[in-house]
């Protein structure tokens, strides 16, 4: 993916600001500063987002996801975490390669990560037998 902006972090093309690497992840700062500590955890081989991320690389994600989002709370200050993700463009999802935010979190930040949309109807029982594996 030659054209891919985080694929050219990996490789070094682009600087970075690394909090975690290893040989299957790497995780740094959004350039954004839109939150203190804004951190990206993306695997190293390219995919577009979960749907197509392999087993063994979207673990390692995840693992690294969570190994950062501890040592934020326990080492670095916060009381909790944000983690998200969006896969595919419908669901907001600007640079077509795998990557969960992670955004560290104190209580009365002023930071708000949910959408207020309020409540809509919708029939649960038939929505869970549309969607039940």
């Amino acid at each position: 993916m030659n054209e891919c902006i985080f694929c050219k972090i990996i490789k070094g093309e682009i600087p970075s600001y690394a909090i975690y690497e290893n040989d299957k992840v790497y995780a740094f700062l959004d350039i954004a500063c839109d939150a203190v500590g804004h951190t990206l955890v993306v695997p190293k081989k390219h995919c577009t987002n979960v749907l197509d991320c392999d087993k063994e690389y979207l673990d390692a994600v995840i693992e690294a996801v969570q190994l950062i989002s501890r040592h934020y709370v326990e080492d670095c200050g916060f009381e909790g975490v944000n983690v998200l993700n969006a896969s595919g463009s419908c669901a907001e999802q600007s640079v077509f390669h795998l990557h969960f935010h992670i955004v560290p979190r104190k209580a009365g930040d002023g930071l708000h990560m949910w959408p207020l949309q309020g409540t809509q109807e919708q029939n649960l029982a038939e929505i869970c037998k549309k969607l039940a594996l």
